[in-house]
């Protein structure tokens, strides 16, 4: 019998939320199968798609790090998934990868577009390799290690701190010696950050007296600002920016859906102050994955940094709804849909 696919493409362009039944289209059809690859190639269905803030850009017709979706093409993806069929040596059926599937069910994937997941360390579990020890984990890496460069007794000021890189960040600039000052937008949020990560202190951007308790907080300034949210916030940072901080910008996810992103008001700051404001992409440090990916790893067998995922349930059609919770501020950690339970799918990592 013949496996039928869901895909999602492209339908039009968001000019601001994304919305379910508009933004994209849902297509049926026949899955592919193993007669299908050529050398080099593997068939894998999808178990855990990684939702991510940096996917609303790619839907937007302007340059950008890489070409935006195209009309009619498959939306875009990483997911954790399991090896079907395989013309390469380096995995069999029953493997777990990481692969740049898209928003599909099934698909065939060549050998630039997916990584063997290995056994997990001590501490990590399978999906991890799409979270914290995946380019989650790794933007946050080398965004804070690289670019952020704490020093010990210096402040670190984190925005977006309740998400899947801030949370990691603001765990590593802690083992780095630094005074961690965490932003996000609940009070919920704000006691898993002091409670549980071990932040030193935790600010609801909602609350009124936000801009006064961010000056509380920061009476020796900021020395190093992880940038995940941009707009009013990065203003209010750069306004208590030390002498010579450094501002890693990793993602503007409060304008992704307003239209275009505002200008930054606080310039003669950065001059003044000598502000260094830097931004990456992950994949400019591929050549130091494997190197970060062991050091992560032993972190989290040590217990030293921890992690959250936001899972929702009900398979491939959730996940043009599921995205919009980044924007909305209703995910805690790593967002990701769960395709197909893990157990039901057979999956095993393997080194």
């Amino acid at each position: 019998m013949t496996r039928e696919n869901l895909t999602y493409v492209l339908a039009e362009r968001p000019k601001g939320n994304i919305i379910p039944g508009k933004t994209f289209k849902a297509q049926r059809g026949p899955a592919p199968t193993a007669d299908d690859l050529k050398d080099g190639e593997i068939l894998v269905e999808a178990v855990y798609l990684s939702l991510d803030p940096a996917m609303r850009t790619w839907l937007n017709d302007s340059r950008s790090y890489v070409p935006p979706v195209a009309i009619g093409e498959k939306m875009r993806g990483a997911a954790l998934s399991r090896v079907l069929a395989s013309r390469n040596p380096a995995v069999k059926p029953g493997d777990l990868v990481t692969a740049m599937c898209g928003w599909t069910e099934v698909a065939v994937v060549d050998a630039k577009s997916f990584e063997v997941v290995p056994l997990p360390p001590a501490g990590a579990r399978p999906i991890d390799a799409i979270g914290v020890l995946g380019f989650t984990g790794l933007t946050a890496y080398f965004g804070l290690l690289k670019i952020g460069d704490p020093k010990p007794g210096d402040t670190v000021v984190v925005s977006g701190a309740a998400g899947a890189t801030g949370s990691v960040v603001g765990q590593i600039a802690k083992l780095k010696g630094a005074r961690v000052i965490g932003i996000t937008g609940s009070e919920d949020k704000c006691a898993w950050l002091r409670d549980e990560l071990g932040f030193d202190a935790a600010l609801n951007y909602r609350s009124p007296d936000f801009a006064r308790e961010l000056r509380d907080a920061t009476p020796d300034f900021i020395n190093v600002y992880f940038d995940n949210v941009g707009g009013e916030i990065l203003e209010l940072a750069l306004g208590r920016a030390a002498m010579r901080a450094r501002f890693v910008l990793c993602g503007s996810i409060s304008g992704y859906n307003t239209g275009g992103a505002k200008g930054i008001r606080n310039l003669p700051q950065v001059i003044a102050h000598r502000i260094r404001m830097e931004g990456f992409i992950v994949l400019d440090f591929a050549a130091e994955f494997a190197e970060a990916r062991r050091e992560l790893g032993q972190w989290l067998a040590e217990g030293k940094i921890k992690r959250k995922e936001t899972i929702v349930k009900g398979g491939l059609p959730e996940a043009e709804k599921a995205i919009n919770l980044l924007f909305e501020g209703k995910n805690q950690g790593k967002l990701i849909v769960e395709v197909k339970a893990l157990e039901e799918a057979g999956g095993a990592s393997r080194l």
